[in-house]
């Protein structure tokens, strides 16, 4: 048996899950001002140099903007969160696909439905050509091209839903999926079954019944589950 090794992780690492977790949140709004730093030093009881490690790490990711003499401000996040931001939020979890498929369920699955209620003719159709793009890809050895048209196809679900925090949200699941899908749709067959349970999910959405929807989404992470329950990745 191998185990995976544990990643330590440092108390500027900590202070900075802190400090973003307070801007996700909303605790923290854009265009906030932090405190600043020797305040944050006496709150988080540490030196004014972790706390210095931490905002600049918080500003190469894009959360915080440093303006010298001045201070630090949250980031207008209006804008979808940069990839590295996210993947760095949740580090720890993206190795468990259980957690990450019922994370998955639960998100997608709000995001398809809201869908339903918004989705027009000419967006059904545009979503149509995505999925034909990807039937033809996914006979050619192009995972990563594959895989393009896969987030472009969810992601246009996520902006035509409805609801933008929904669509924010199926940004975030994207690039939590990245990793995992670009091992996982190297199986055989694996392309092929990630093209034929969507053109379910999407015959479902044309007929305009939620039941039927939610059948087909109930399916496709069933299917999806128990084909890659087994595979050492």
């Amino acid at each position: 048996m191998k185990f995976e090794t544990i990643k330590k992780v440092t108390v500027t690492e900590q202070i900075m899950e802190k400090i973003a977790g307070t801007i996700v949140s909303g605790e923290l709004k854009s265009g906030d001002k932090l405190p600043n730093e020797r305040l944050l030093a006496t709150q988080f009881g540490v030196a004014r140099g972790r706390i210095r490690e931490a905002l600049r790490a918080l500003s190469l990711i894009g959360l915080v903007t440093i303006r010298a003499g001045d201070g630090t401000y949250v980031n207008e996040q209006e804008k979808s969160l940069p990839e590295e931001t996210i993947t760095w939020m949740f580090h720890r979890e993206l190795h468990d696909l259980d957690e990450l498929y019922d994370a998955r369920k639960l998100i997608e699955s709000a995001v398809i439905l809201n869908a339903l209620h918004h989705l027009k003719a000419k967006q059904i159709e545009q979503l149509e050509q995505l999925l034909h793009q990807m039937s033809i890809q996914s006979k050619t050895e192009h995972t990563d091209m594959f895989i393009q048209l896969l987030d472009q196809y969810d992601a246009w679900i996520g902006e035509h839903c409805g609801n933008r925090i929904y669509s924010k949200l199926m940004q975030t699941m994207i690039h939590l999926r990245r990793e995992s899908s670009l091992k996982l749709l190297r199986v055989p067959g694996a392309l092929e079954h990630s093209v034929t349970n969507r053109s379910i999910i999407l015959q479902a959405l044309k007929t305009g019944d939620p039941v039927q929807v939610e059948a087909a989404i109930d399916h496709f992470f069933k299917e999806a589950k128990s084909f890659f329950k087994n595979l050492q990745i």
